[in-house]
């Protein structure tokens, strides 16, 4: 199966989902502009549309369409902690699709320090959705075969190991501070 970078948009362009190694397990993603694929990945994981979905990116001017312009002390913080395991919820800006944010008007980012994730947004040019490779409910695919066994041909899978963190990304909420996620 190619891999390569024009295959892999022309498949995200037509709605495809991709799995791929992130810093704790393997993540589903797909183009977050494209509202068939963020339908297609809502059912495939049997999840809510009210959960909403983070955006992953190797830089965040890939995440500045979904985001609200930050006061400069804001954006300061979330750089602080990029690339790394930490995800901001921010303010979506007006562009940012209501499947990606679940009717809120917040969106979670975040630059990604893993380095087939990162290396994959910088050969797409794009940011990617970024959720666990799982069915809800049950535990995240740790391996390219976990997840050919459980989504089989639905979904085109990028192998890489996962990073060594044992848990999801920090979640912070930009706008209080809160550690919404450890």
């Amino acid at each position: 199966m190619r891999n390569d970078a024009a295959d892999l948009r022309a498949w995200l362009r037509r709605g495809g989902i991709i799995a791929y190694p992130t810093e704790s397990c393997y993540g589903l993603g797909c183009d977050p502009r494209n509202p068939h694929a963020l339908q297609r990945l809502i059912r495939l994981k049997g999840r809510s549309t009210a959960r909403g979905m983070l955006l992953i990116a190797d830089r965040f001017k890939r995440l500045k369409p979904f985001v609200r312009p930050l006061h400069a002390a804001d954006l300061a913080r979330m750089q602080h902690t990029w690339p790394g395991p930490v995800t901001w919820v921010a303010p979506a800006s007006n562009a940012c699709p209501p499947l990606l944010t679940g009717g809120r008007p917040t969106i979670a980012v975040r630059v990604t320090a893993h380095p087939v994730a990162a290396q994959l947004c910088r050969s797409l040019g794009m940011a990617l959705v970024s959720t666990s490779a799982n069915k809800s409910g049950n535990k995240p695919a740790k391996t390219a075969a976990e997840c050919r066994r459980i989504f089989g041909a639905r979904v085109r899978v990028i192998v890489g190991r996962i990073g060594r963190r044992r848990r999801p990304s920090t979640l912070i909420d930009l706008a209080t501070g809160n550690i919404l996620r450890p």
